[in-house]
């Protein structure tokens, strides 16, 4: 069972990863996606831990490096590497 902070920090990932699916204009997201250098991003989370998110040329790219990072991140943060699932993935487009 997670811990109170480690909840606190999966509710608001998960509430990151809603928030960049609703309300965000083009304009504020391809400005976001052209700091990052890449035309996609994903991010990934475990049933519990520290999820990733990843930026990438594609869509199966950004997903990949995702999940990778949630297995690595979720496994330090004494989470549930084996449950990752990608949550939020998009292009710019």
């Amino acid at each position: 069972m997670a811990t109170a902070p480690h909840r606190a920090a999966l509710l608001a990932l998960l509430a990151l990863a809603l928030s960049l699916t609703a309300g965000c204009s083009n304009k504020h997201t391809s400005t976001r996606y052209a700091a990052q250098g890449s035309a996609c991003y994903a991010k990934a989370l475990p049933s519990s831990g520290e999820g990733g998110l990843a930026f990438g040329p594609t869509l199966a790219m950004a997903s990949k490096k995702s999940l990778a990072s949630c297995v690595r991140y979720a496994g330090r943060s004494g989470g549930t590497p084996h449950t990752c699932q990608v949550v939020v993935a998009r292009c710019k487009g």
